[in-house]
């Protein structure tokens, strides 16, 4: 039996304003092929499908579009909640749409309730109605949704509103559910969970670890599974040799510019796993991080490649150029993101405008001052010389009064 390891799929999403619908169809084209030609039994989504939790009907739409066609193909889909979907409306219509093989997980009831596949040659149907049929080696495959701490704490049986504690729980849950199926035949566990994930090992005295001020849980609670399957984090990466992030298959910030995006294929038969291999899907657009000054980056031969991408660029020039960003889509048209960090300045350019404000001699200088606080340049000739010109109308008009 072959799975397909995805998540963060992140549909409806915008790219820097752009509308990435598009590229995310091309996404589930590359998908769907793959599922065919690698004769993919099972597709697993770990997360995050959606990238809000009211999603446009268009979104909706290449969802549905995506089922079908993974359907279709021939591959079951077992599909869970993360914290970016409304958990009640993915979930909707759940029952009905596991007559057509996608299983979704989303309540938090049904997370020790897994899909079984046979695994024996000769075991027959893997409808999901056969779910307790026969008596040999199965695959059980269970979903974990985003666990809120606040929100599910109670119903979980912990004290501690925390990631650690909840989601030892639910895995606490699955082994219990696990151990009482194993008494009666071979069954190896896929566990889809939507969560952060460290390396640390766990301990009473040590419960919470922290990424970014998000709790985090220890890789230990996924001890003893075949395969865990994690969202969330959108970087593909390799925690053990059996728990494993997918990432997003398309990059959705400047950050995963050197992404190179892609799934897992497991290979499972009635001894377990036999082998994870990587998929990699094509990017529709490259992205480019660019810094330098505006001459040099509108000038050098080396930046050629990134004419056709997304480009983020830091300008580095002693002072802001006038016009930076017109004069970068001159050459690079896609430029999304504009920043500045002037290298070389004077040491006055870090003084703070108050200081530099009670320093001002006259009416100009301080004109002169705001202009260049503001935007990051000096007043140039002609600019100074309107300035001049105000002020001495201004003066003008106050003398005649």
């Amino acid at each position: 039996m072959r799975l397909l390891h995805t998540s963060d799929w992140h549909l409806g999403r915008s790219f820097h304003g752009v509308g990435m619908l598009d590229a995310q169809r091309a996404f589930v084209d590359q998908l769907v092929g793959v599922v065919r030609e690698q004769s993919v039994d099972v597709v697993l989504i770990a997360g995050d499908v959606y990238d809000r939790a009211l999603p446009g009907v268009d979104v909706v739409g290449l969802l549905d579009d995506a089922l079908v066609r993974l359907s279709g193909a021939g591959a079951k889909v077992v599909l869970t909640s993360g914290n970016h979907d409304s958990a009640i409306r993915l979930g909707f219509a759940s029952r009905l749409l596991e007559r057509g093989g996608v299983h979704l997980r989303t309540r938090l009831a049904e997370l020790d309730t897994p899909l079984l596949l046979p695994l024996a040659e000769d075991a027959g149907s893997n409808d999901a109605g056969s779910n307790d049929a026969g008596s040999g080696p199965v695959l059980a495959i269970y979903g974990i949704p985003w666990l809120e701490p606040r929100l599910v704490a109670a119903q979980l049986g912990v004290e501690t509103a925390s990631h650690f504690e909840v989601t030892r729980a639910a895995t606490g849950l699955i082994r219990a559910d696990l151990a009482a199926r194993a008494q009666t035949r071979t069954v190896h566990s896929v566990v889809l969970a939507h969560t952060f994930a460290s390396g640390g090992i766990s301990s009473d005295s040590e419960r919470d670890l922290s990424i970014g001020g998000v709790g985090a849980v220890p890789l230990d609670l996924f001890d003893g599974f075949s395969y865990t399957a994690l969202g969330h984090l959108h970087g593909r990466q390799t925690l053990s040799p059996t728990v494993r992030y997918s990432g997003s298959p398309l990059a959705y910030s400047f950050s995963e510019a050197q992404h190179q995006k892609g799934g897992w294929l497991i290979d499972v038969d009635a001894t377990g796993v036999t082998a994870v291999t990587e998929v990699l899907w094509e990017a529709p657009r490259q992205l480019a991080v660019l810094r330098g000054t505006l001459a040099e980056l509108l000038a050098a031969e080396e930046f050629g490649w990134a004419e056709g991408a997304y480009c983020q660029v830091t300008l580095t020039d002693a002072q802001r150029p006038a016009q930076a960003m017109e004069q970068l889509r001159a050459r690079f048209p896609d430029t999304l993101v504009l920043g500045f960090d002037p290298q070389g300045g004077e040491a006055t350019a870090k003084t703070s405008y108050s200081s530099r404000l009670a320093q001002a001699g006259d009416d100009l200088s301080i004109c002169c001052g705001f202009l260049e606080h503001v935007r990051g340049r000096s007043a140039d000739d002609a600019e100074t010389a309107v300035l001049a010109e105000a002020l001495e109308a201004v003066r003008l008009e106050g003398v005649s009064r």
